[in-house]
């Protein structure tokens, strides 16, 4: 496609609104900016927020790492015993 395959118009360009149209687009603009913002502000915010457990259920966890005691099972942070032989869950 080359630019002598676009269509041209000849219709004559839209008529002006005065500045009440005018006034109106910046108004929405500005809203739409205000807007954009918040809903970023509101994100980030959430990005950084950690889920808590629910409270009714145990909280578990397993290490397996180099430098942790190979196997540890954890319930809410105490420990409860270890896992032979298992690496990973």
């Amino acid at each position: 496609m080359s630019i002598d395959d676009l269509f041209w118009s000849d219709a004559p360009p839209p008529t002006r609104r005065g500045r009440r149209g005018r006034r109106v687009r910046e108004l929405a603009a500005a809203v739409l900016r205000a807007l954009g913002a918040a809903l970023d502000s509101l994100a980030t915010r959430l990005m950084h927020v950690q889920p808590s457990p629910a409270r009714d259920e145990p909280l578990l966890e397993f290490h397996a790492e180099a430098g942790a005691p190979e196997g540890a099972l954890y319930v809410n942070g105490q420990l409860v015993g270890h896992l032979r032989g298992v690496t990973r869950l």
